[in-house]
């Protein structure tokens, strides 16, 4: 028996990384899992892994930018499983330049990527939950609690240099996250923040002096921290380390458990006990 034994959860950037543990936890715990990525071969493989592993998923590909993708993303629940009971709004990325140096689009693709898609997820996944509580309390059974989780990061608590966009869309994060919460408290459904601190990804661990890219979309873009900055993050985590995708999903997981239901409107750093 799973903790998340007949829940259907949908996780966005869920092919890859953070987000491929995620879906991956949530699944060991019993969830029937939608997986998302930009590409169709991420996403088949955490759909095998999760289905490997005894579990549960199907796949729903392409940008969490698209129009209309919001709306097919939360259907796939409903069509191949029948409900909904946890989003985790998870897809991201970063393009970083000093504000002189940043254009607009580098401004736009990172706000819509990070604050916009989670809006019209949530704004998407409304009417399912609604309709989900409305027959529930028509039969006289309980509604069950409902859980949102949206990521955010410490350069949305405490800025970071170089992501005025980045810092920007995960602090708008925070507005959004105490928001549906007070919406949606109607409904049973609890809403929180897990923000990350360092955490060891593809998007972290190559070198800024390397050659490193992201394929978004058509856009060769350049990822990789500085080592001296990497290293002197390290000393200055109290745990002395940077974290791992697996313990990310883990402070998601904690947001969706049962022993979470009367906690909403949160945010949690998951940051080694480094704080800005």
């Amino acid at each position: 028996m799973g903790t998340l034994d007949g829940k259907v959860a949908i996780v966005s950037g869920s092919g890859r990384g953070i987000g491929r543990e995620i879906a991956l936890k949530l699944a060991a715990e019993g969830a029937k899992v939608v997986v998302n990525d930009l590409d169709a071969e991420p996403a088949k493989e955490t759909v095998a892994a999760i289905e490997a592993a005894g579990g549960t998923a199907v796949s729903c590909v392409g940008s969490v930018t698209e129009e209309g993708f919001a709306e097919r993303f939360v259907q796939t629940a409903v069509e191949e499983f029948d409900g909904l009971d946890i989003i985790v709004n998870n897809a991201g990325y970063t393009w970083d330049s000093v504000i002189q140096k940043m254009t607009d689009e580098q401004w736009d693709a990172i706000i819509d990527v990070h604050l916009k898609a989670p809006f019209r997820i949530l704004r998407a996944a409304q009417p399912v939950i609604a309709a989900q509580v409305k027959k529930a309390k028509e039969a006289g059974e309980p509604i069950p609690c409902r859980k949102v989780v949206n990521i955010s990061s410490m350069a949305g608590t405490g800025g970071n240099a170089g992501q005025a966009n980045y810092s920007s869309a995960k602090a708008g994060i925070t507005g959004l996250t105490k928001t549906i919460a007070k919406e949606w408290g109607r409904y049973n459904v609890t809403v929180n923040t897990v923000a990350f601190g360092f955490i060891k990804t593809r998007l972290t661990e190559a070198s800024a002096d390397g050659d490193s890219t992201i394929d978004i979309e058509g856009k060769k873009l350049k990822v990789g921290v500085n080592p001296n900055l990497l290293a002197a993050m390290e000393q200055m985590i109290p745990l002395g380390r940077a974290g791992t995708p697996t313990e990310a999903a883990g402070a998601v997981y904690l947001f969706c458990t049962p022993e979470s239901d009367y906690v909403s409107a949160q945010t949690l750093i998951c940051g080694g006990g480094f704080n800005i």
